[in-house]
This record gives structure tokens, C-alpha cells and sequence, in this order.
């Protein structure tokens, strides 16, 4: 398999044994633990018909034998849809798919000979191999001529189609919404949802005084952030309370405690005791030295002050330990070893103990009670809209496949729809969805396939637990172990453990073998096997190295630092943050190094990989390498509003939108589109007469004096102001610089079409009639050409994407843009040095790799967090607590936090081994020095002694220099001196306008004209939205007169059609045959703008409901807007409808659906015999 750089290999062969570690090939291959022949492992990898789980090492193939056995699958007669594979992201799921294409693809092509190789290297034996090449040379047609491909989906993808197909009776018992719309970011939610969160806290006096009390104890801002670790645990925390485990998940205090459980509150414990601790205030008086006198003194203070305030006795209890407990909550020692001493320490801290269970527990109830209203809220405000998360595509497919009722259906779809189930990266597997897994594949257990009755599928699990670090999105690396049991013992599986790498040179494997094997014998990691390697060895690039500052420089970054305190001219020159400033020197050594590779010519800029735990040192890095024009790409999602040129084109659509907005003006005249100058912006504040001034005229207006009927009335304080946008418009072309004559002209133009055209459209004119993409790329530096034309791309994609690209007017759509959470996604460099975090190269693998702050200490512990123990073989989990600080839990939770603490320095070197595993031939090792030392040890400490030392190169920034800064060219030092990483504009041929014969040919058949084939479709559209708004969960919230108006503001009706308009509402609304279709109280259910699949057709309903008679049948009803009043005569229409009609029967067997047009003149249009008796015409 040949190497990845950006993603997985797309090779056809599996890797031959060129090489291997001496000692370790025999072991390199096991099967159930015994060591098994390479040959023996790959046919039992690769054989479609038995259960299989490989634990596999990094670079071990693992997606390969995935692809492979789907392969091997299809040429045993599977259908493509027999067979669904799962993962973990879009991203590899895509990966899957082209490297099957590929595969396919390839095999068509070569000779036989190649065929039945790759067949041999897959399992099979010779004469079965040569039997079945023919086959696979004609496979590629064959799932080209399936109706469905294989399915290649992520969990979550699985899950909705899973739930798509379920009684809508479970959905609401989930409290799930039937349209199934998935909210990928809820952060679009968020103020919606915090403004009922509060108004629901004030509307009930026992939250608001909960809330009040938190905040008094622990401030509004740690309430917030438990809030927020509540609403991301959300699916654990309703697990557990649908469970009754939730708000016992903190026991009593006298249940930890249970010698003062006949203390009402453990206060009253340390009351009972006073008399005590009187007797040992006056035995200390009595002692020798001066540190029992003083606490005498304090003690007989601290028990004699006031009792009658409230909290007085935990004042006196908290002075009490002040005076006898150090801070590690150990005696003082120069107290003494008395008796009394030790009797009333032991106590005292028994009390402590107590007080401080039954604090958490009061605390952990009084958030459940604000987390479960927050939940609340945000699970109403997802009902109203249709949507669903993630979490809930998890939880329903869990209640689906483990109901009870439900069960038998759903083994029976299943068996009917998968007969092979792969899944890979399983050791990123949360308990959740191996519950879900495991609720179906149970059903197969036990003699003549269990309760199903049925051959189970066959199920292939690949996943490596070493490289398991997603802990913080639910990942449990002991899953894997629980399914590798239940596929062994339950399906009669076998487990494969696969050792050998094809990635790693000798050098970075001994490395690697060396740090892991030393922590398996300091017991900190297990399940470790030293590994092999196919490399050969003799590449001058191979080896491990350290990189290092002097003495001086690791004293430096060690120190602490702080800002200067010196002014700075904020405008223009940033502000420096401390730890950035410490990373400083480490940046410019690695920078250097890299400098240095790539001018020997021994690697292009996309061979190296940066690694780093965080981004703070990676942007660090960046700035260095655009000062030595090294190519570099950080391939890390931004807000979309945060990119420069995306926020210059809103600037100009606002200008656009709202004439009067002289702040978007001038942004926009200052962008690269126009490239206005200051001076260009100072004249016009001068001409518009609406300038400042502080201390200094204005410059010189370039235009004529004002006009006298211009001159301020009489008691004003000045001349008559304009806008902006009319001085720029209304001056004379010869007046103005060459900036604002172009601007002119292109801003008449594009306001004048504003109103006409779609965002989308009118945003395409400007990129294409301003030439944004060429000023574009002249105005910017070459290293960052890319991503910023990609921004520009992303803005135009969004246009058409953005709610289903419904904004047909400015206003709205430049609102929805800044009200939203926008991610831009960043473009693909591959050409470029790689900035990434480790979880971000998880899969990838590149020639050098650079591990950077590799001396950072581990993550401290969290605040205001939750708690949860799930162990795998329960289905919800056993505890899910609130806790203040994970350094100082409740003693009922010290045994969960030391296991979560164990399981973070497994993930720790879990990293660390990912991290490693991506070189192929070099590893450097940098660092900038800890400032404070860590209890474990850091990757510096564990790698740095398997490493050699490397010199940093000097650079120099001279006119000579061996890096060409040039801002004009973006340049990495190789073979043959400077490269340019080039951005290319993507240059589309010009087609010529449609023949005006042809518009109205095509007008005719409408029998409209052009102009009314686009006014009917604004008033289709308006129509749509209308009775969308009226029939939706707000509807009633606004007159009918009002939604009416804003539907015509929306789409630019003119008087004429919104009168039209507005009788078409009125008449279907009116109408005895529509209305009742639109009374929500008389309906089972209904939804509007319905999103469907069926047989590769994607459709959007106008609208669906449900409707039930006396007796309770229902019968389901597709209806279809039309402004036509015979909508019913057109075939397409009739066509389009059966469609609609033949999906919800899929989704709905066994209940009658019919459908109907509802026309624009209140009609309602019964189609249902229709359209089923010309089936025939339309499958």
C-alpha cells in the first residue's frame, strides 16, 4: 500500500514483507493470540462470510482491509446495498468510496494477471483467484447498473436512516421531531435558547431563588460554564434521569459518612463537640511553644465568637482547621501528639468530610433542576423547528433497536436490508452507539440466530485502542473490547491483532518501540506489542532528532513574562500575548529546520507535518513561516464572519441593502474590489459635509462649492448633509480618482439590480463584472491567496445553500449571514507545510514530522464539570455529577475522578503514539521549557533520550538570503531554488445569452411572457412562504394581513401582485375544501416544506398532514401549491406528484395516502386516481 500524504492510501495490493524488525516477524500476526502466518491473517481479514475483529497498529491497513473485504463481498454475489459500512466522518466515508471506485476501476482495465494478484494478496487461494478474475474485470459495470451503491455512511447517517423509517409513535415517545431536519452546529440556537432558558427561571420562583444562590456562591460566569458542560453532556444526563440515577448520582452525606448520620446536619456535629475542643484550647495554653500558644488563643476566639448569624458555626468550624490543619489537611506538627489532638483531627475531619458531601449534593441537585430546564428548552425550540441533533439521532436509534415491541420489526427490516456490517476506527466508539449496535446484533445470538431466527451479517471491526483520543466526544477505548468479546463469543468470531507497520523507517519505529515498551514496564501503559516494519531501510531522510535553543533561550521561554507595559498605538500594532511571546524562539528554531530540509531538496513543503496539542503555538509558527515565504497551510475551520473578504462583500451588500450606511460604504470602497484610498475617503466625508474634524481642517473638497439652496437654514449649526453614497453617485466622473470613478460605475449598476436578482445572482455579478478574484489575488500575499479566494468561493456556495437559498431579497439574507454561527471550512493545501493538531492528523502521514511544545504539561484539572461513569456493559450510565473541581471532588466521587484521571494519562500517551506514528522517515522533537514542572512525564521527557541532537541553521534576511521573502510569491526553498505556491483562477468559458426566440418559445408554452414567466415565480414563492408562516408553530402570533406584507416585501411584489397575492391567500384559506387542511387543531400531524428521499429522488413536500376520522383511521394527504387553475392537465405536474405520493407509502405502509393540488384560486385538485392509474407512464 503506497503512502498517504493528505489522506488514506488509495493502493490496490497489500503490502509485501520486504522487511522486518529482527525478533519481532513471527509475532507480528496473531490470531485469537497465537501467532499466525502473514498469508493465514489476510484470508481471514478479507473473507466476507466470517465475523472478524483486527486490532490493528498504525500504518497497518487498516482501512485497506475494510475496502478489501467489501470487494471480496461483492464478487460473492452481494448486492451493493447487502452491504453497509460505517465511520466516523464525511471525510473518510468519501475516502472509502473513491478508494472502492478506484479499486473497481482499476481491476476493469488491467490484464488478468494483475487481477488475480490483487485477489491472492486478498485471500484467495490461486485456482479460486484465477476462477473469479473474470468476474471482477465486469464488476464495475455491474455496480454501475445497480439501482443502489454500497453504503458507505457515518453513525449518524446510519442512525437517521434508520429513524426515517420508524413509527412516528416512537419519535414522539423520543420527543423527536418526524422531519428529521439535522442541526450540525447549535450554536445558531444558542441566544434563542438562553433567552427562554431565563424567562423560564424567572416564571418559577424556586429555580430563580436556586439560580440566585448559585450565582452568590459561585459567580454568574461558573454557573454559565456548568450550564454549558450540562447542555454538552445532555444525552448522558437524560440517560440517566429517565433511569431515576440522576439525582442520587451524589449520595447523602450520611451515607458517606455514617457514624454522623444521627446528626441532622453534619454541623451539628461539630457543635457536639465545642466542649472538646475547649479542653484542647487549654491543654495547647499549657504547652511550651509559641505555635500552641497561638492557637490557644485562636481556638478560645474562634469558639467564643457570636452564634446567633447565620453560618456562624461553619465560620467557627472553618477558623477551627484553620488553626490545626495545615493546607494539605494534615495536623500541624508542632501541635503535638496528644490524644486530644489526634481524637479531635480525626474528627474534625470526619466532619469536614461530611459537610463538604452534603455541599455537593445540594449543589448537584440544584443544577439538575437548572440543567433540565435548559434541556427543556432547547429540546421545545428543536420541536418547533423541526430539527434534530446528533444526540438525538444516537438515543432514538437506541430506543428503536432495543424496544421491546419494536424488536421483531426491526430484526426483520435488518435482516432483510444488511448482510455485511464493517466498521471502522471502532476504537472511537462511544458506549451509546455500541448500545445501539449491540441491542440489534443480540437478537443473533445463540443457536439458529437467536431470537431473530436468522443468519446473522457477517460484522468486521477494525480499530487500533492505542490510538484512541477522543475521549472529550464521548470515545471509550473500552468499548472495543467489549465488542471484540461479543464478536468472538456471540457471532463465533475470530480476533486478529496485525503489528506490523508499512509506514514507519527503522529509526522512528525503534523510537517508537523504545518510549511505549518503557512506560509498559512503569506499568503507566498497557497492551503494548513492540512493532515491525516493511521500510527497507537507506534513506538518508531517516532517523529522530531533537531540536533545542541554548541555555539562554530555555531560560527565557521559562520565565514567566507578562506584556509590556509600554504605550502602543492600538490601531495598528497588536497586542502581544505573554505565552505567545514564548513561543517565539521554539517558532523561528523550527522554521529554521524546515528552511533547511527544504532547501536541500529533500522534501517538497506538503512532506512536512508541524504537530502540536493546541493551535496557540502552531499560529505562533505560522507568522514565521509567511515571513520566510515557506508555504504553509493551517487547515483549521474559522467563523465565517471573521474573513476579511467575506465581511468587505456583506460590507458592500449592506451598502446595497441600505443606502444610508456609510460605514459599510466606506468598508466596501477600501476592500481590494475598489481599492479605495484614505484620501478617496476623507473627500468624501468632506463633500457629504457629515466629517469631525478634531483640531485640523478638512482637506479640500475636489468637487464645486455647494449650492446656495445648500446653504444651512437659518439657526442651524451647519451645511446641509449627504450621504455617502449620493455624493459618490451624483458627482461628476471627471471629479473623482480612479478608485471612486470604477466604484461609480459599478455600484449604479449593481444597486440597480439589487432589487431584481437573487443574493446569489447579484453576488455572482459583482465577483464577475469587479474582477474580485484577480484584484483579489494582486492585492494579497501569495501565501495567503488561497484561502482567501476560497473564502470568496465559500460566500457564493453559501448564497445558494444558506436554508435551502429560500432569501430571494438582500436584507434578509445579509441578516440571516450576521445572526448566524457560520463555519468556513479551510481549503486543501496540499502543497503547503501542514500546521495541525494531533487529533487533526489522526490518518494522515507525511515524509518529516515535527512534534512542537512536545514539553507542554497535561491539561489541569476542570471546574464546574460533570462527572459520569458509564461502565460499557451498562446501557445508561451509572453516574452523572455535577462537581465543582475535579482537584477537589466529593469524597463519594474521589474513586470516578481517579479513574477519569487514569484514563486522560492513557489518552495522554495514546497522543503521543499517534503523533509519532505519522512520520514516515524523520521525527524532530522540539519544545519551548515548561514553566512549572508536571507530576508526569512530558513527550520531551519520554522521546528526547531516543533522539539525536540536531543544529538549527542560521537564516539570513538579506537580499541574499536562501529564502526569498518576496510578499509577491510565496516561496519554499527546493531542489531548484524558489517554488511558488500558485492559487489559479479558475478560468469558465463565456456562453452566449439565450436567443431571445428561444425565452419566448419557451414562455409560450405557459403561455406567459418572459417578464410574467419571473413575476409568477416571485409570487409562487411568496404564495409558499405565506401559507408556510400561517400553517407553522408562530402562525398565530401574527395577523394574516401582516405575514402577507412581509412575503411581498421579501420577494419585490409591485401592487399588482401582491393584490394577486393576497386573494390567492384569502381564497384557499377561505375555501371549505382547503381550510381544513390548515387547521392544525383538527390534524394528526402536519409539516410544510416536508424533505424526502425515495429511489434516489430528492423532494421537498409543499405540505403533508395526517388527518384521522371518528373511528381513528388515518389517511395521509400530499399536497402541492399551484398558481395554475388546472395544474392537473400538465404531466410534469402529475408526474411530480406520484413521486410524492409513491415515497410517503414507502415511509407509511399500510395506511391509505392521497394527494391534491390546491390552487391559487382556492380549489382543491383530488389527483390520487389519477395518478395511480397512470403508474405505469410515470415509474
Amino acid at each position: 500500500m503506497p503512502s498517504r500524504r493528505l489522506g488514506r492510501s488509495r493502493a490496490v495490493t497489500a503490502p509485501t514483507d520486504t522487511h522486518a524488525a529482527a525478533g519481532h516477524s513471527a509475532a507480528a500476526y496473531t490470531l485469537d493470540g497465537a501467532p499466525v502466518a502473514r498469508e493465514r491473517f489476510y484470508a481471514l481479514a478479507c473473507d466476507p462470510a466470517r465475523s472478524v475483529v483486527v486490532e490493528a497498529c498504525a500504518g497497518a491497513g487498516k482501512t485497506w482491509m475494510l475496502v478489501s473485504r467489501i470487494l471480496r463481498a461483492l464478487l460473492d454475489g452481494a448486492r451493493p446495498q447487502d452491504i453497509v459500512a460505517i465511520t466516523f466522518t464525511r471525510k473518510a466515508a468519501g475516502e472509502m468510496r473513491a478508494r472502492l471506485n478506484e479499486w473497481l476501476h482499476e481491476f476493469a482495465h488491467c490484464d488478468d494477471a494483475g487481477r488475480v494478484l490483487a485477489l491472492r494478496q486478498r485471500g484467495l487461494p490461486e485456482a479460486e483467484a484465477v476462477a473469479l478474475a473474470p468476474r471482477l474485470a465486469t464488476l464495475q459495470q455491474r455496480l454501475l447498473q445497480e439501482a443502489r451503491p454500497v453504503e458507505i455512511r457515518t453513525f449518524h447517517a446510519w442512525f437517521s436512516q434508520l429513524l426515517r423509517a420508524a413509527p412516528l409513535e416512537l419519535l414522539r415517545a423520543q420527543g423527536l421531531s418526524p422531519e428529521l431536519q439535522l442541526l450540525e452546529d447549535e450554536s445558531d440556537l444558542m441566544p434563542e435558547l438562553w433567552q427562554r432558558f431565563h424567562a423560564a427561571v424567572l416564571e418559577d420562583e424556586s429555580l430563580l431563588a436556586i439560580y440566585r444562590e448559585l450565582c452568590l456562591v459561585h459567580g454568574r460566569n461558573k454557573l454559565q460554564d456548568w450550564l454549558m458542560a450540562a447542555f454538552e453532556k445532555r444525552v448522558e444526563l437524560r440517560l440517566a434521569q429517565a433511569q431515576g440515577r440522576l439525582m442520587d448520582s451524589v449520595p447523602t452525606a450520611a451515607e458517606v459518612v455514617p457514624e454522623l448520620a444521627a446528626f441532622g446536619d453534619p454541623i451539628d456535629a461539630f457543635t457536639a463537640m465545642r466542649g472538646d475542643l475547649q479542653a484542647l484550647a487549654a491543654e495547647l495554653g499549657q504547652g511550651r511553644n509559641k505555635t500552641q500558644k497561638v492557637a490557644a488563643v485562636a481556638l478560645e476566639m474562634a469558639l467564643s465568637a457570636p452564634r446567633d448569624e447565620p453560618r456562624a458555626e461553619a465560620r467557627a468550624l472553618a477558623a477551627v482547621r484553620a488553626e490545626l490543619f495545615t493546607q494539605k489537611g494534615t495536623l500541624v506538627k508542632a501541635l503535638g501528639d496528644s490524644p486530644l489532638l489526634l481524637d479531635l483531627g480525626d474528627r474534625l475531619a470526619r466532619v469536614q468530610l461530611a459537610l463538604d458531601q452534603a455541599d455537593a449534593r445540594a449543589w448537584h441537585q440544584q443544577m439538575c433542576a437548572l440543567a433540565l430546564t435548559l434541556l427543556e428548552a432547547f429540546e421545545r425550540l428543536k420541536r418547533e423547528r423541526g430539527l434534530v441533533d446528533m444526540n438525538d439521532l444516537e438515543r432514538g436509534a437506541l430506543a428503536l433497536l432495543g424496544d421491546a415491541d419494536l424488536s421483531g420489526w426491526v430484526q426483520e427490516r435488518l435482516d432483510s436490508q444488511v448482510r455485511h456490517l464493517l466498521i471502522d476506527e471502532f476504537q472511537d466508539t462511544s458506549p451509546l452507539q455500541w448500545h445501539a449496535l449491540y441491542a440489534w446484533l443480540s437478537g443473533y445470538v445463540g443457536a439458529g440466530g437467536g431470537a431473530s431466527g436468522q443468519r446473522p451479517p457477517s460484522v468486521f471491526i477494525v480499530g487500533d485502542p492505542k490510538q484512541s483520543i477522543y475521549r472529550f466526544r464521548r470515545a471509550e477505548p473500552r468499548v472495543f473490547a467489549a465488542a471484540r468479546d461479543f464478536v468472538r463469543e456471540g457471532l463465533d468470531g475470530v480476533l486478529l491483532a496485525c503489528d506490523h507497520t508499512r509506514r514507519n523507517s527503522g529509526p522512528v519505529l525503534a523510537a517508537v518501540n523504545a518510549v511505549f515498551e518503557q512506560a509498559s514496564l512503569a506499568q503507566q501503559y498497557s497492551g503494548f506489542r513492540a512493532h515491525t516494519t516493511e521500510s527497507d531501510g537507506g534513506d538518508p531522510l531517516d532517523g529522530v532528532y531533537f531540536i533545542s535553543g541554548d541555555e539562554e533561550d530555555d531560560a527565557a521561554s521559562a520565565a514567566p513574562t507578562r506584556d509590556a507595559d509600554t504605550w502602543r498605538p492600538s490601531l495598528i500594532e497588536p497586542r502581544r500575548e505573554p505565552e505567545l511571546h514564548r513561543r517565539e524562539a521554539e517558532a523561528q528554531r523550527i522554521a529554521a529546520c524546515i528552511a533547511a530540509l527544504l532547501k536541500g531538496g529533500q522534501v517538497q513543503p506538503g512532506d512536512v507535518f508541524v504537530l502540536a496539542r493546541k493551535r496557540e503555538g502552531l499560529r505562533v509558527l505560522a507568522q514565521v513561516l509567511k515571513g520566510l515565504g515557506i508555504a504553509h497551510a493551517a487547515p483549521e475551520d474559522m467563523a465565517l464572519l471573521d474573513a476579511p473578504d467575506v465581511r468587505d462583500l456583506l460590507a458592500l451588500l449592506d451598502a446595497l441593502a441600505s443606502s444610508g450606511h456609510q460605514l459599510s460604504l466606506a468598508h466596501a470602497l477600501r476592500s481590494p474590489l475598489f481599492g479605495a484610498t484614505e484620501a478617496d475617503l476623507l473627500w468624501l466625508a468632506a463633500e457629504s459635509r457629515s466629517a469631525h474634524w478634531l483640531g485640523d481642517e478638512p482637506p479640500q473638497a475636489r468637487g464645486p462649492a455647494p449650492a446656495a439652496d445648500e446653504a444651512a437654514p437659518e439657526g442651524s449649526a451647519g451645511p446641509v448633509t449627504r450621504s455617502w453614497w449620493e455624493v459618490l453617485l451624483q458627482a461628476e466622473p471627471a471629479s473623482l480618482s480612479e478608485p471612486l470613478r470604477r466604484a461609480q460605475g459599478l455600484l449604479s449598476r449593481w444597486a440597480s439590480v439589487a432589487v431584481l436578482r437573487s443574493p446569489h445572482d447579484l453576488l455572482d455579478a459583482i465577483v464577475d463584472e469587479g474582477d474580485l478574484m484577480a484584484r483579489l489575488a494582486a492585492a494579497v500575499p501569495a501565501s495567503e491567496r488561497r484561502a482567501r479566494l476560497h473564502a470568496v468561493e465559500a460566500l457564493l456556495a453559501l448564497a445558494l445553500e444558506l436554508d435551502g437559498g429560500r432569501y430571494a431579497g438582500l436584507y434578509g439574507f445579509v441578516r440571516a449571514l450576521k445572526s448566524r454561527a457560520l463555519k468556513l471550512a479551510a481549503p486543501a493545501e496540499p502543497d503547503a507545510v501542514q500546521l495541525l493538531t494531533v487529533h487533526g492528523a489522526k490518518g494522515l502521514e507525511a515524509k518529516v514530522v515535527i512534534l512542537m511544545d512536545a514539553e507542554a504539561g497535561p491539561a489541569r484539572a476542570e471546574s464546574m464539570a460533570l462527572a459520569i461513569s458509564w461502565p460499557v456493559q451498562e446501557p445508561v450510565p451509572r453516574t452523572v455529577a455535577f462537581i465543582v473541581s475535579e482537584a477537589k471532588p466529593p469524597p463519594s466521587l474521589q474513586a470516578l475522578l481517579d479513574d477519569e484521571k487514569e484514563q486522560r494519562q492513557r489518552e495522554e500517551l495514546n497522543a503521543l503514539y499517534v503523533a509519532m506514528t505519522r512520520a514516515r522517515h524523520r521525527l524532530l522533537l522540539s519544545r519551548t521549557p515548561a514553566r512549572r514542572q508536571s507530576a508526569s512525564a512530558s513527550w520531551w521527557a519520554r522521546v528526547q533520550p531516543h533522539a539525536g541532537p540536531l543544529a538549527v541553521p542560521e537564516i539570513r534576511a538579506d537580499a541574499d538570503a536562501d529564502v526569498d521573502a518576496d510578499a509577491d510569491a510565496d516561496v519554499a526553498v527546493g531542489a531548484g531554488g524558489p517554488h511558488e505556491a500558485v492559487a489559479r483562477l479558475k478560468v469558465l468559458p463565456r456562453v452566449a445569452p439565450l436567443a431571445a426566440e428561444a425565452v419566448d418559445q419557451a414562455s409560450a408554452e405557459v403561455g406567459q411572457s418572459p417578464d410574467e414567466v419571473d413575476e409568477s415565480a416571485a409570487l409562487g414563492e411568496a404564495l409558499h412562504r405565506v401559507l408556510e408562516w400561517h400553517s407553522g408553530p408562530r402562525g398565530r402570533d401574527h395577523t394574516l394581513e401582516r405575514l402577507m406584507a412581509a412575503a411581498a416585501q421579501m420577494y419585490g411584489l409591485d401592487a399588482r401582485r401582491d393584490d394577486r397575492l393576497q386573494r390567492s391567500v384569502k381564497a384557499i384559506l377561505g375555501s371549505a375544501d382547503c381550510a381544513p387542511f390548515f387547521d392544525a387543531g383538527t390534524l394528526a400531524w402536519h409539516g410544510n416544506e416536508v424533505p424526502l428521499s425515495w429511489n434516489g429522488h430528492d423532494m421537498r413536500l409543499d405540505r403533508l398532514v395526517c388527518r384521522e376520522d371518528a373511528a381513528g383511521a388515518r389517511t395521509w394527504w400530499v399536497l402541492d401549491y399551484k398558481l395554475n387553475p388546472a395544474p392537473q392537465r400538465n404531466p410534469d405536474y402529475l408526474q411530480q406528484l406520484w413521486r410524492y405520493r409513491e415515497a410517503v407509502m414507502t415511509l407509511q405502509p399500510g395506511e391509505p395516502v392521497r394527494c391534491a393540488f390546491i390552487t391559487g384560486q382556492g380549489r382543491l385538485i383530488d389527483c390520487t386516481e389519477a395518478v395511480a392509474g397512470a403508474a405505469d407512464l410515470f415509474a
